[in-house]
């Protein structure tokens, strides 16, 4: 992995894993399977954006992930290439990967560690990211909402398209919570 990201985004990785590891430990999820997806989430990070464009189209994926921002794409494209180039075929590692950037409705645990490692790993600094640090340290879904609505607040800052799979996933995840709730 160290050959395909920046010196940055190798520290970056090495704090998702490390995140990843600790929370599905945490959640029961399978720490091995945590730490692959973790390893190789940003796979296809530096690629061109007309590679990716290109192995969009050429495997039918979602056409309209081209009409948002190409920083959604490296997530599908790089569970593409990570199966193809790197032999991983895990569909549950390759969802992981797939649905880190985007979130969907009906998330893995799995898939919401990769997301939520990504967001909270110690080298992140923004707004909000310690309460979502905390949060994480209780309720995974409860963090988890957190940071797709500190996701979606920024995006409607910065005048941004949010992705249909982002806004599922904020639904799905406050049915969530709300039944967890009601128990």
């Amino acid at each position: 992995m160290k050959q395909q990201l920046t010196e940055q985004r190798y520290e970056h990785t090495l704090g998702v894993v490390e995140t990843a590891v600790k929370l599905a430990r945490q959640y029961g999820a399978d720490a091995k399977k945590a730490e692959l997806a973790a390893i190789f989430h940003d796979y296809a990070k530096f690629r061109p954006v007309e590679e990716m464009k290109q192995i969009i189209l050429a495997q039918n994926m979602p056409n309209d992930l081209l009409a948002y921002n190409s920083e959604l794409w490296h997530a599908p494209v790089g569970a593409y290439l990570v199966q193809t180039e790197v032999g991983i075929d895990d569909p549950e590692v390759l969802d992981a990967i797939r649905y880190h950037t985007s979130g969907r409705a009906g998330m893995t645990v799995l898939e919401k560690i990769i997301y939520l490692a990504d967001y909270i790993e110690p080298g992140r600094r923004f707004p909000g990211v310690d309460d979502v640090r905390r949060l994480a340290e209780e309720d995974l879904n409860r963090a988890l909402l957190q940071a797709v609505k500190n996701t979606i607040a920024f995006l409607l800052e910065k005048r941004q398209l949010i992705y249909p799979d982002t806004i599922h996933a904020y639904n799905s995840l406050m049915r969530e919570v709300k039944g967890e709730a009601k128990r």
